[in-house]
């Protein structure tokens, strides 16, 4: 079996309905966490992982991510004839180059659920297992998440592989869940998964965010995947029917994950990134929130 991960997915095609009005003319992959947007976490850690294509699953609406997820040599030129040439270097070094980077952009114009978006890059994959990263779901580490996956995936045994987490009991039916069977290492393998289940339904707590590595017999199961919840083509579906013949495996990763497609979990995310940086640590400081924020971090 080919395990050389090459390429990454990212389906940002969604209209982030959860922060309007902000997402009426700003996609949701480019609000910021401090001052990152979701989308250039997303790529830095693809890139980090050493990922060779990036394809962007996106909607005709949204082009102002392709702006900024692509270099661009007017702002980068206007910037250093300004004397600011720190700030063209790091934009020009976080910016994806048209030219040495390999990157594709596809239209998904319907909102057919997260395989669909999957499905809609078969084309413009390189051949092997695939990558899919949601931009919304954020996890921040030492090592990169992908990183830590691709390493496993690349010694491991099961075709695909996804990240998980254990979550309580009253949250799973937020996320597909694993059907464990047993362990090995930081992999939790599994015989299938089950797409938001109620909790006394739920086969495990294993919960599933936003990081794949992907069989790319994938793309066959996701052409003939019947709707499943919320009337959506479910990639959790298309896995699950996988896991007798290619097995499905949970990585535990080692970062803290936040679900930046909450307001709730954005501010979180915001909040942790905030006690790093000096000057808005003092304001945190200022307002007795610091110490509060450590004591539910430890």
């Amino acid at each position: 079996m080919n395990r050389h991960v090459r390429t990454a997915i990212f389906p940002v095609a969604g209209l982030g309905t959860r922060f309007l009005p902000a997402t009426k003319a700003t996609p949701k992959e480019l609000l910021p966490v401090l001052d990152t947007p979701l989308i250039q976490y997303a790529v830095d850690e693809a890139r980090d992982a050493g990922i060779e294509r990036l394809v962007f699953v996106s909607h005709p609406s949204k082009t102002a991510i392709e702006r900024h997820v692509m270099e661009d040599a007017r702002l980068t030129r206007e910037l250093r004839a300004r004397g600011k040439d720190d700030v063209a270097e790091a934009l020009s070094d976080a910016a994806l180059n048209p030219v040495e980077d390999d990157v594709r952009f596809v239209m998904q114009t319907e909102p057919k659920g997260l395989g669909h978006a999957v499905a809609c890059a078969k084309d413009h994959v390189l051949p092997g297992p695939v990558a899919v990263i949601l931009p919304d779901d954020l996890i921040l580490g030492r090592q990169g998440c992908l990183s830590e996956m691709v390493e496993a995936y690349t010694t491991g045994r099961v075709g695909h592989l996804v990240a998980t987490m254990e979550v309580p009991e009253d949250r799973v039916h937020r996320y597909g869940v694993l059907s464990v069977t047993g362990k090995e290492g930081s992999i939790v393998i599994a015989d299938g998964m089950v797409e938001k289940p109620k909790p006394e339904d739920a086969p495990s707590r294993q919960a599933v965010v936003g990081r794949y590595i992907l069989d790319a017999n994938i793309f066959e199961a996701l052409a003939t995947q019947v709707p499943g919840a919320g009337g959506e083509i479910q990639l959790t579906d298309a896995i699950a029917r996988g896991a007798s013949e290619f097995g499905v495996g949970g990585f535990q990763f080692s970062g803290r994950r936040f679900d930046c497609g909450s307001k709730a979990g954005m501010l979180e995310a915001t909040l942790e990134l905030a006690m790093d940086d000096p000057e808005c640590l003092a304001i945190l400081q200022a307002r007795g929130l610091a110490e509060g924020r450590r004591a539910v971090a430890a």
